[in-house]
This record gives structure tokens, sequence and C-alpha cells, in this order.
């Protein structure tokens, strides 16, 4: 990546001109059996539109506190990048009584409740589906996002010294997510080219960096799996060797 890459929506746009064809995110669910894998384009598509849903259709502004009450999935990592592209702050599993808008999977649609803002539901379906029935009070994320704008300019420019995300307790600008991304990828051994394969759930700094960051600041690409522990031991090594894995992040 880029030395002045200094926001993650900065390291996107860098992966992006550097290899659009390679994967980025290759996503599975071990409850269900669903394999997802998203290359560099796919993965930057999801994201402009998502971030013209932020920014048009949801009113979002820089500054602005979006709870992120959504679990270690492909829609996650997509919509943290639309929140840095746009520039409100995701706060991950924070609370949405005090958040402007709100992102929730199905099993946190009445906590998600106590947001006075927007609220925006997935289903977590496989390929990005529907829900039988919009939750009321929602809008279905699967059916806003279709139609949005496949490139996204924010209205204004993204500060990388603006408060960025916000997990577990600790709170990053976009500079500071950056420069940690790149000190983890350092610790795991990533290079450009590694396929890190993670387990790591989304309510942690470490789980979002492994599961994201720092791949994507490595110039690299993630196994993010979900529900990994219903997966046996001979299970985990065919999926390291079919996923060609060279790093691990359990």
């Amino acid at each position: 990546m880029n030395s002045s890459d200094r926001t993650p929506a900065d390291l996107l746009r860098s992966a992006l001109a550097a290899d659009p064809a390679r994967p980025l995110v290759t996503f599975y669910d071990d409850a269900t059996g669903e394999r997802v894998e998203l290359s560099v384009a796919t993965f930057a598509n999801w994201v402009a539109k998502t971030a013209n849903l932020l920014q048009g259709d949801l009113a979002a502004e820089p500054g602005d506190r979006l709870a992120l009450l959504l679990p270690a999935h492909w829609q996650s990592a997509v919509w943290l990048l639309a929140c840095s592209s746009v520039g409100v702050v995701a706060e991950v599993q924070g609370d949405p009584a005090a958040a402007d808008l709100v992102v929730t999977g199905p099993d946190t649609l009445e906590r998600a409740r106590a947001c006075r803002g927007e609220r925006v539901a997935l289903a977590l379906r496989p390929m990005g589906g529907r829900f039988p029935r919009t939750p009321e009070g929602f809008a279905d994320y699967a059916v806003e996002v279709p139609g949005q704008g496949d490139r996204f300019a924010p209205f204004a420019p993204v500060d990388p010294e603006a408060p960025a995300l916000a997990v577990g307790g600790i709170g990053l600008t976009g500079a500071q997510l950056v420069a940690r991304a790149r000190e983890d990828a350092d610790a795991l051994g990533l290079a450009p080219g590694s396929r890190l394969l993670t387990g790591r759930s989304y309510d942690s700094w470490d789980g979002l960096s492994a599961g994201l960051f720092a791949p994507l600041a490595a110039g690299g690409s993630v196994v993010l799996c979900r529900h990994l522990g219903q997966l046996d031991a001979a299970g985990l090594a065919e999926r390291t060797r079919s996923e060609r894995v060279t790093n691990t992040a359990v």
C-alpha cells in the first residue's frame, strides 16, 4: 500500500489501483455452509454503493456516529469502509440510543430500536439476500443498496485526524487506524499477497484488524470465518489448503 494512505478508504483505493481482480475478502459461515468471495473491485463496488446510501438516502455527515451492531461478516466489512469513505464514526456494538443512526443484523433488532435516527437492518442471508418481510421501523439494506451509484465522492474531504472508529473502549482516528493496522500486519507477518485466515469476532480491535484492516494495509486478503469452532481439525486443514492460506489469527 502507499505510504500516503491515511484513512481506511485510502487503503481500499490503493488496493483497487494496484490489482482490482485479486481476492480481498473470502467469507465463510460454518453454521450455514455459506461461502462468498469478493475481489477488490467487487468489494469496492459494495463500499461505494453503501457509502452513497449512507451519504445520500440516510443523510449522514462527517462526524455522525453510527452504531454498528453486526457480527464478523463480509457485509460488516463493507459498512466499516463505507463509514470511512463518508467520514462517519463507526461505533462497533455501540449504544444505539446515543448514535445518530444504527445498522443492525437480525439478532439485534430490538436493541437497535433505541436509535432515534435512521435505522438500517441486514438479514445477513446468503448472497446478501433481503428479509422475507422488512422489519418495522427499518430500511432493508438488501432492498436499498442495489440501486445506489457504483462510484462514490464525499461531499466533503474526510479528515484523517477526525474520529473514525470506536470498538471495545478504543477510539481511533483514520490515521491512527491505518498506522495501527500496519503495525498489526507486521506483527502477523503479512506481506503483499498474504492470505490470512481468522475466526476472531468483530467486537474487538484484534478481531477487526485481523478480519479486515491488517490484510488490507498489507496488500493481502482475509479468509473471514464465522462460527469457525464448528469446523473440525480436518476441515480446517482442508480450508487452509484450498484457500492457499499463508497466515492465521484464530
